[in-house]
């Protein structure tokens, strides 16, 4: 199964009323655990390295071409995307390494200039045939639209989509970023007011805070893109503890870490069922 473009996702997801789960990257054994995760569930999936990966990488190409690899040697399909990125820089570097997607964050910055920063990436990215998601600033302040207690604003998301021309937009609609624990509050109404009034895809940042049942709610809300991180981390991170609780004479990280990788397969294809991405 080739390497496909995140639009060949979750365009056919919003169609159908379907989710697309999108998971985060940190190490090689997260992208395989991820793509083995969906090809166990009979689902497409999307591979995200954050610009906060980049970083602790020290770069992106040696982790961006080995995520890539992992997915064109997937049985299911599987998008490669940036996550995160607050740069043009990083963005173009993306692309050329064959990710078919970005997600540029000018969060952080007051709408107007927002709008003209993501705009021009926008224009650079669909000269190039990649998808770009991004998100609105001003609503959630200086930490975001994903902000605790932030929301967005269904008139001014849709004029933000057009102003940028963006493929998909994150929304602030209750939850937050780094949740250990499923506490988030998803604002139904307020999704169903940003699916009716926003032309492209919603997108959903920090669903690890959100209940298990609640993610199948907020998709068939109208969310359709659903970014999980924290999650796996837990999982990834409670399976070697385990494992070198049960086995102290382990020094093979392999041993360790291949349990982590178990762990987190299982978890991404019983989440993406949660979220519709498979039947």
């Amino acid at each position: 199964m080739p390497l496909v473009a995140t639009g060949e996702i979750v365009g056919p997801a919003e169609r159908a009323g379907l989710g697309a789960g999108a998971f985060n990257v940190i190490q090689l054994e997260h992208a395989q655990a991820i793509v083995s995760g969906a090809e166990a569930a009979g689902a497409p999936v999307i591979l995200q390295i954050s610009e906060n990966a980049v970083r602790y990488h020290g770069a992106l190409a040696a982790i961006g071409r080995a995520t890539v690899e992992v997915a064109r040697a997937a049985r299911v399909p599987v998008a490669v995307h940036l996550d995160h990125a607050t740069g043009p820089e990083l963005v173009r570097e993306a692309v050329g390494l064959g990710f078919g997607s970005v997600m540029f964050d000018a969060s952080r910055l007051d709408y107007d200039a927002n709008v003209t920063a993501t705009a021009a990436v926008v224009a650079d990215c669909h000269a190039r045939g990649v998808w770009v998601e991004a998100e609105l600033g001003e609503v959630g302040g200086k930490d975001g639209v994903h902000a605790p207690g932030a929301r967005t604003d269904p008139a001014e998301a849709a004029a933000y989509v057009a102003a940028t021309g963006v493929d998909a937009l994150a929304v602030a609609v209750g939850t937050s970023h780094a949740m250990v624990v499923k506490a988030a509050v998803v604002d139904l109404e307020l999704v169903a007011a940003l699916r009716a009034a926003v032309p492209v895809p919603l997108v959903l940042h920090g669903s690890s805070g959100v209940p298990e049942g609640d993610l199948t709610r907020v998709v068939e809300a109208g969310l359709t893109k659903v970014n999980i991180a924290t999650h796996l981390n837990v999982a990834y991170t409670r399976a070697i503890r385990d494992h070198l609780t049960e086995h102290p004479e382990v020094v093979d990280p392999r041993r360790y870490v291949a349990a982590a990788r178990e762990a987190v397969a299982r978890e991404v294809a019983r989440l993406l069922k949660l979220v519709r991405a498979a039947a």
